[in-house]
């Protein structure tokens, strides 16, 4: 097997090297301060009290189905966006993005205009089915898939225009319909950029603060995710916010690793 070339690397210069330092500091520091802080003798209590475990289950157990409708309704968008043309697609696609820098307490009150009981559709929803969502379990699965799509989205999408779509046009050419050209073409194709999507929008669900507290409120045991819980610890019980806060940074660390051959160039 043929070595690769050595890349020279050159000294950085002072004036780029001393504000590096300084951002990187700022970016570590705080993390730092987390793992020396934490109760490392007290962590398995901690870890294992009913409010916790009660939290940790349900972040996890919305994270999860939250994902799901992600990729239910994530994948077949941007198969839309990145194969398809049609007016106003730019329009759209900034709409897919727009929770990606709307602030989450406003996305939770849009939430609640929309699907809250005197909604423009949460009221029919209510009317016709029975179905109230807001300051339920459902309605956290639905804030968490809000504000975790556009990830999924944007990272299937891009996958979909680097893949060489003559395949899916073969395919048609051999008498296979667009949605089985998809099928069995399209999906093993792009199967990495789905899982890259899945995981940061199962990441971005399982830490989603605002929208959730604001559409779905706070309630132990219904709709009190690890992140509620983390700011209501803080007030009464810090060791248990430190310990709920650590495992939200490992799973942060698990998702960054996961997605390191992705992201990140060999050195």
């Amino acid at each position: 097997m043929k070595a690769r070339p050595r890349r020279h690397r050159s000294p950085a210069p002072l004036p780029l090297l001393l504000p590096a330092l300084i951002g990187l500091a700022f970016l570590v520091l705080p993390l730092a301060g987390l793992l020396v802080r934490t109760p490392w003798s007290d962590l398995p209590h901690q870890l294992t009290s009913p409010g916790v475990w009660q939290a940790l289950r349900l972040s996890l157990i919305c994270a999860t189905s939250a994902t799901a409708v992600t990729l239910v309704l994530g994948v077949p968008l941007a198969w839309l966006l990145a194969r398809t043309e049609f007016p106003g697609r730019r329009l759209v696609r900034a709409l897919v993005t727009l929770p990606l820098v709307l602030p989450p307490v406003v996305g939770g009150v849009a939430l609640l205009l929309a699907l809250g009981r005197n909604g423009i559709a949460g009221r029919y929803l209510d009317q016709w089915f029975g179905l109230t969502l807001p300051f339920t379990t459902t309605g956290v699965i639905v804030a968490e898939a809000f504000v975790a799509m556009p990830f999924l989205v944007i990272s299937v999408e891009g996958t979909l225009r680097a893949a060489d779509p003559r395949y899916e046009e073969a395919a048609t050419t051999l008498g296979a319909s667009r949605f089985t050209a998809f099928r069995r073409v399209t999906l093993p194709l792009i199967a990495p950029g789905i899982a890259a999507g899945a995981v940061l929008a199962w990441a971005r669900a399982l830490g989603e603060f605002g929208a959730t507290i604001t559409f779905a409120g706070n309630f132990p045991g219904r709709t009190q995710t690890m992140p509620l819980a983390v700011y209501l610890a803080l007030q009464s019980d810090p060791a248990a916010a430190i310990a709920l806060s650590l495992v939200l940074l490992v799973v942060s660390v698990a998702v960054l690793a996961g997605l390191r051959d992705r992201w990140m160039t060999a050195a």
